[in-house]
């Protein structure tokens, strides 16, 4: 196949256009990539929507899942652990590539690294086209993290690996052992969700969860969570002495509420503010007197990157991740994915790229 199909987005309020374009020949450290499924995530929709920016036209998603084509000389051969890689191979990749000798790499964040680039958000060229999800191929850079992953993973709960498990893990990187603890996870979508998972599967001594949608609490209840919280119905009185909380809405009131539940010494750890909101009212004095600890998080490193592909691979059957994608579509239906989504608000959409995908 000499050709690609790309889905161009060109702007809020503007359609979609399905594409028809060359594949070029990769080059050296490139690794050409035939996708296979892609979600759709909320920064996708932030995109679609008008409320995050992005360089149009441009090729959206960037939680994929795909299968090696070819490999060029100059690459190492090797998945980001070391493993062989070969034509056929199931992979996920890094949403972006960067310079992994830039100082920021090397002080364990290469997603703030050099030469940054970032899968689904990059403008189209007439030189570089195949680097999102709505697309039947996607070259990977140079500087890209790539990660052989089983066959027998779904591809819908495969997709979410490279973006929101991958968060996640980071988030429990800063939060350190959360086993025996209470933790706090706000926010009930899919970051949420995959919280809940991970704090149960980490041995959690009890997990609450808040937000503003009913549905989604069920969800968090069916991933494990043992106590709901309906944030619309006023601030709950029985959140105290919270060891954890995770804020994964972006919320200012639910990122104040953790902050206000944490026991002495405990910790708030923040991953979904990515958009512009009113500025989060802080007690210092609180802070210091009861020895709170703040982090914050923006996307994930490689080593998060392995532990989310190592917590799927142990862990995609014990929960019920089969039910996080509400509804599929095919790639040419993606701007009634987009609208769907929007509309329904299912923790995510999927796009089927390869119908035989799996066969």
């Amino acid at each position: 196949m000499k050709n690609a199909k790309i889905i161009a987005f060109h702007g809020h309020n503007e359609s979609m256009q399905l594409l028809e374009v060359p594949i070029p020949t990769i080059e050296a450290g490139e690794i050409l990539v035939k996708n296979l499924y892609t979600t759709i995530c909320g920064s996708d929709l932030h995109t679609y929507c008008g409320l995050r920016k992005e360089n149009t036209p441009t090729v959206l998603g960037h939680e994929i899942v795909g299968e090696i084509l070819a490999i060029s000389a100059q690459h190492s051969g090797m998945d980001y652990c070391g493993n062989t890689l070969q034509v056929g191979d199931r992979i996920t990749w890094s949403i972006f590539s960067s310079d992994v000798n830039s100082e920021m790499a090397r002080k364990g964040m290469p997603q703030k690294g050099s030469g940054l680039f970032k899968y689904g958000h990059a403008q189209i060229t007439n030189t570089d086209t195949l680097h999102g999800g709505l697309g039947t191929h996607c070259i990977l850079k140079a500087g890209t993290a790539v990660l052989k992953i089983a066959t027998d993973i779904p591809l819908p709960i495969a997709a979410t690996i490279n973006c929101a498990v991958a968060t996640v893990a980071g988030a429990f990187r800063l939060a350190g052992t959360v086993k025996n603890s209470k933790v706090l996870i706000t926010g009930a979508g899919l970051l949420g969700i995959v919280s809940v998972a991970m704090s149960k599967a980490a041995g959690a001594a009890t997990i609450h969860v808040a937000d503003i949608n009913e549905q989604r609490l069920l969800q968090a209840k069916e991933f494990g969570a043992d106590e709901i919280h309906m944030l619309s119905s006023g601030t709950p009185e029985n959140l105290k002495d919270i060891d954890v909380a995770f804020d994964m809405s972006g919320s200012p009131e639910a990122m104040e509420l953790g902050l206000a539940s944490l026991a002495i010494g405990g910790l708030a750890v923040w991953v979904g503010a990515v958009l512009n909101t009113r500025k989060i009212q802080v007690d210092a004095e609180k802070v210091i007197r009861r020895l709170l600890t703040i982090k914050g998080l923006h996307n994930y490193n490689f080593e998060d990157f392995v532990c989310a592909v190592d917590f799927i691979s142990e862990h995609y059957q014990n929960f019920p991740f089969s039910t996080i994608v509400g509804r599929e579509f095919a790639l040419k239906d993606a701007e009634a994915a987009f609208d769907y989504a929007l509309k329904k608000k299912p923790l995510r959409v999927g796009i089927l790229i390869n119908p035989h995908a799996g066969d």
